[in-house]
């Protein structure tokens, strides 16, 4: 029921109906048609007495017979009186249950205001008029009672639908959505209103197997539960829990709730932990085999010092010789490094190495072999003097194989394939390593997984996806970083950071 506080305006129920007693204006208006009948009395009493005071001063003047016929008269006049007060009472009170029934026609219920006691036909009928009022006052207040309880049920629902963590749409026989919470405003990124009326299907990239999960379900009226799904939205895959409930399990109602749960992060997470466990059980491996490699690489080594010793002085041999030699002590150290990054706690942080040494290093060996064989030209820019910084050198020559690998294998189509490896002094703190390509680059879409473990977009046999992943890893136990310049628009583009050294020559930085 509404009611302004200290108004004096009949009080309002909210569908519009009012309860009140009669208004000021209505007393007014009531008390000047009661003063007719009241007048009408008063002048026949006064007039009733003006006879009966002529007739006593007149007595011994008048005749009986005058007398009596005045007397007649008198009461004659007098029941006219009476029977005119009693006409009018009846139209008073006729006319208020007239005005009080159009006022309850436009909503307001008032109950007439009448002295019981002075007519039996009057009181019966305005007490059963009265009776019917303060009956309906009861009606109208427990509908207000019930309205309010309603009121407050549905705001609570809706309250516990909007704070729902996951996405609410329900849906009608034909799948189409007919409600929704906020958050599914926020998934399909559409106004709630927009939502209302759109197919699931038009709302959800479904798979043929999904799209047909949903249709059988509705066919067969079965409930779907924790459901994991896949869909495309706003341009990207998404991993959903789908749950759907009927609202009526029996009868022609065939609607139902549909709750989707975006699980994406948890399987991000999931695929994570499961790549954390292989790379557990590569490091572990890869500790085996190069403990077994140490043995055949010392063998190479040996001999290849004797083979040197053996032809003399022939140049070409003992060039060729000393690059078999030369090969097989990096290999032994990219395997210590190896172990070494296997185990938990690394011995090599106080460790220094030239970027600019390795960077030609590596590049010549490349280029003498692979590079050679492919037509691939490179650019090599070092920076002046040494250029030293921490960590172990054949770390840094994994980090360069890899990106040169990378590098090669993106080239295989490309017209006039050209590598470019450059290094810079980035400040006093910090320098810099650069590989760059001019193939065809990076996919936009996959960017963002280039580094996760065992991520690879080469042919099987051709890449175990470990590379950037490895690479990442160990620049990170150096201070160090590694991004892809998403900037650089001619090929690919990797920028290799790491932190600076004195170098072991004082006269340089």
């Amino acid at each position: 029921m509404r009611q302004a506080a200290g108004s004096h305006e009949p009080a309002v129920l909210s569908g519009g109906i009012a309860i009140s007693t009669l208004t000021q204006n209505d007393n007014a208006e009531l008390s000047g048609k009661s003063a007719k009948p009241l007048m009408l009395g008063v002048f026949t009493a006064v007039l009733g007495l003006l006879l009966v005071f002529a007739i006593s001063r007149l007595e011994g003047s008048l005749s009986l017979s005058l007398s009596t016929a005045i007397l007649v008269a008198l009461a004659v006049l007098l029941g006219f009186g009476f029977l005119a007060y009693r006409m009018l009472r009846y139209r008073l009170v006729l006319e208020r249950l007239r005005l009080n029934m159009l006022d309850a026609q436009e909503g307001t219920l008032k109950p007439v205001d009448f002295e019981a006691g002075t007519d039996a036909f009057l009181d019966s009928h305005v007490d059963t008029y009265n009776t019917m009022m303060k009956a309906l006052h009861r009606v109208f207040a427990t509908v207000e009672e019930c309205q309010s309880r309603v009121l407050a049920e549905r705001n609570r629902i809706n309250a516990i639908l909007q704070s729902l963590p996951g996405t609410l749409l329900s849906v009608d026989d034909d799948l189409c959505v007919n409600a929704s919470n906020s958050q599914a405003a926020s998934m399909f990124n559409l106004p709630k209103e927009a939502l209302t009326g759109r197919s699931l299907f038009e709302l959800l990239a479904l798979g043929e197997v999904d799209r047909n999960l949903l249709r059988d379900a509705f066919l067969y009226k079965h409930r779907i539960r924790n459901q994991e799904i896949e869909v495309r939205l706003n341009g990207n895959n998404y991993h959903l829990t789908l749950n759907l409930a009927f609202v009526s399990e029996t009868g022609a109602d065939m609607g139902a709730v549909i709750i989707l749960q975006d699980i994406s992060e948890y399987k991000h997470l999931q695929e994570s932990v499961y790549s954390h466990e292989k790379l557990i059980a590569m490091g572990q491996l890869a500790a085996g085999v190069a403990h077994e490699l140490n043995t055949p690489l010392g063998s190479i080594m040996g001999y290849a010092q004797l083979l040197r010793d053996a032809v003399g002085k022939d140049p070409k041999i003992y060039q060729w010789t000393s690059v078999i030699c030369d090969e097989a002590r990096r290999c032994s150290r990219i395997v210590d490094d190896l172990l070494r990054y296997a185990r938990t706690k690394d011995d090599c942080e106080k460790e220094i190495c030239d970027i600019n040494a390795e960077a030609r290093i590596v590049s010549e060996t490349f280029i003498s072999c692979r590079m050679k064989r492919k037509n691939i030209g490179i650019d090599l820019q070092l920076a002046e003097g040494e250029l030293t910084v921490e960590g172990s050198c054949g770390q840094l020559e994994i980090v360069l194989v890899n990106l040169l690998t990378n590098a090669i294998q993106a080239l295989g189509e490309t017209a006039e394939p050209r590598i470019m490896v450059r290094t810079e002094r980035l400040d006093s703190e910090r320098a810099v390593l650069i590989v760059e390509d001019n193939g065809p680059g990076i996919a936009r879409d996959i960017r963002g997984r280039i580094f996760d473990p065992f991520f690879t977009t080469k042919d099987v046999g051709n890449g175990s996806g470990l590379g950037l992943a490895i690479c990442h890893s160990m620049l990170n136990r150096r201070g160090g970083s590694i991004r892809h310049d998403a900037d650089f628009q001619s090929g690919a583009r990797f920028i290799v950071e790491l932190p600076r050294t004195p170098s072991r020559n004082s006269g340089h930085e």
